[in-house]
């Protein structure tokens, strides 16, 4: 089971997560769920990871499938505070180096808010 909680600073959404992200129930749930922000306009998001306790091989899939819709769409996914064991997994898989990680949250918001170059 995957709960999530949504918080808006400025123009960034940031979705806390709190559970597993796994085959059949959290994936599902976080693909719906960014689905609808992308089907409002919305461009700027953060998957806030400090309380996932799992990912497995489908949410690791779900998690760059998201990154591609959004970025499809002329917006970004970052991630924020992963644990060792899913920076782990995102290495492993090769996957690590295509999102932005982040371990502070101003941070990353400050990275959707600053000027394009």
């Amino acid at each position: 089971m995957l709960e999530i909680q949504e918080k808006t600073v400025s123009t960034v959404v940031i979705l806390n997560l709190k559970g597993k992200i796994t085959i059949g129930s959290g994936d599902a749930a976080l693909r719906k769920h960014i689905e609808g922000l992308i089907q409002k306009g919305q461009r700027k998001i953060i998957l806030n990871m400090a309380r996932v306790s799992y990912l497995d091989s489908s949410g690791t899939g779900e998690l760059v499938s998201c990154l591609i819709k959004m970025r499809r769409e002329g917006g970004e996914l970052k991630l924020l505070n992963i644990s060792q064991k899913i920076q782990d997994i995102l290495q492993i898989a090769q996957l690590f180096s295509i999102f932005d990680v982040f371990t502070d949250e101003s941070k990353a918001v400050a990275g959707f808010l600053a000027p394009e170059e």
